[in-house]
């Protein structure tokens, strides 16, 4: 967040607001939690903070176009305490950061977090925030179908947009309704003790 609002006034954009309403685990709707698992980290449920064969597979492919292999882990630590960008300094500061959220925060607490600080378009911080904004609900009224269209904004929230979906990112949301029933449902997040 400081980061989006230092750079909108540097660049003179004084009307950007940076905006962010902090909810307790209880007050996040389920399916929002299940759709960015399904959508960003299947495995989170399962891992120490990094996806190992997901790397793997973005090395042995690094000559092909860049695609990310962070878990929910290591985009809680980026967010939550370092900048954009890619960069190695960046990369090990923040496998450092996971392995001490890994460490000392449950699961649940880390897709809290995660829900609380995830960027969801220009300005919207949270799922709060995005839920207020695009829905005018709050998180914890989410359908099925608006949990996964905002997941499906997540690889990119300014590029993409929940409140104007391209014909890409409704495919995108379809396509995690899917993965979020074959997960399970909210069974998944109970077996899991993910529950929100």
């Amino acid at each position: 967040m400081v980061e989006r609002q230092l750079g909108a006034w540097l660049s003179g954009r004084f009307d950007y607001v940076a905006h962010s309403d902090w909810v307790g685990h209880d007050a996040i709707s389920p399916w929002i939690a299940l759709a960015v698992i399904a959508s960003e980290d299947q495995k989170f449920p399962e891992h120490w903070g990094f996806d190992v064969a997901a790397i793997e597979s973005v090395l042995d492919n690094s000559n092909e176009k860049m695609r990310g292999a962070s878990t929910l882990s290591q985009q809680t630590a980026k967010n939550l305490f370092l900048w954009d960008g890619r960069n190695w300094v960046r990369k090990a500061l923040e496998a450092g950061l996971t392995v001490g959220i890994e460490t000392v925060w449950s699961k649940r607490r880390i897709l809290t977090v995660y829900l609380n600080i995830a960027e969801f378009g220009a300005g919207t911080f949270g799922v709060e925030a995005a839920s207020q904004r695009y829905f005018h609900k709050p998180a914890s009224r989410l359908t099925m179908s608006e949990a996964a269209l905002l997941a499906a904004v997540l690889p990119n929230p300014i590029r993409f947009r929940a409140d104007a979906p391209s014909g890409y990112i409704r495919q995108r949301q379809q396509w995690i309704m899917r993965q979020m029933r074959q997960l399970g449902g909210e069974g998944f997040l109970q077996r899991n003790k993910l529950m929100m």
